[in-house]
């Protein structure tokens, strides 16, 4: 059984490579909350929902003082296109080896049309401005996911 980050846990920290061909860890986006989100392909239709909900949403989001990052195995050409597609607004990150989506309990055994199979399993974290983890979601399901962490931010800001 893989780890699985709970509210309270320091949010692990990584250096991966965005869409924008620039190296990126967490630390930079200490300061502000993050919605950190792994999903497992680009251009697929769950994947593609959740990140236009995601875009749709952002200037709320940012708004609301949280950035977000969406994280996947694919490459950055591919992000790049998929961003272009879709109209995606956020920076996409490329985990190629699964290492960091491992390290968050985002990558393991998981059930697909009734087999079980490896691979990223849908997973966001609501991190604050200290880089810990407020709350963790895993095996996401695309509808209404976003609303979700709308309210909590929304719940974060009126504390």
């Amino acid at each position: 059984m893989s780890i699985r980050l709970q509210p309270s846990d320091k949010a692990i920290d990584f250096k991966l490579l965005g869409d924008d061909n620039k190296e990126h860890t967490l630390k930079e986006f200490l300061g502000s909350k993050l919605i950190l989100y792994f999903y497992p392909r680009d251009n697929t239709s769950g994947c593609t929902r959740e990140a236009v909900e995601f875009s749709d949403y952002y200037e709320e989001i940012k708004k609301l003082g949280a950035e977000v990052i969406g994280i996947s195995p694919d490459s950055i050409n591919s992000h790049k296109k998929f961003k272009e597609k879709h109209g995606i607004k956020f920076l996409l990150l490329s985990d190629p080896d699964k290492k960091v989506a491992e390290s968050y309990g985002a990558f393991g055994e998981k059930k697909m049309y009734g087999k079980i199979t490896k691979g990223i399993i849908r997973s966001t974290f609501i991190i604050d401005e200290n880089g810990v983890v407020i709350k963790s979601f895993y095996n996401v399901k695309v509808n209404g996911h976003v609303e979700k962490v709308l309210k909590i931010l929304k719940g974060l800001a009126n504390e």
